[in-house]
């Protein structure tokens, strides 16, 4: 099978769960994976991150196959957007 039919046919749960396999390097079971069938999911994911998720993280891989790299500044401003829109803020009194 080509990569890239394997990695558009991939779901997003099947992308998550063979990088939760990656990150752990054991299977699901808890035996431990060989270093090249790290690799190859490690591969999948990569490819999946460029190919189809193209999210734009920090630490991702992009379309254009580089790396995604945020100065300290651009996370602090995504943290404090993500922090005013997710929190809920009461006045002492509102209870």
């Amino acid at each position: 099978m080509q990569v890239e039919s394997l990695i558009t046919s991939m779901t997003p749960a099947l992308y998550e769960r063979v990088k939760q396999l990656v990150e752990t390097g054991k299977w699901f079971d808890g035996k431990p994976m060989s270093e090249h069938q790290r690799d190859m999911l490690l591969q999948a994911v990569l490819v999946y991150q460029a190919k189809v998720e193209q999210s734009g993280e920090h630490m991702t891989v992009g379309a254009d196959g580089e790396i995604i790299h945020k100065s300290r500044q651009e996370l602090k401003s995504e943290l404090q957007m993500q922090q005013d829109s997710l929190i809920a803020r009461f006045k002492k009194h509102d209870i």
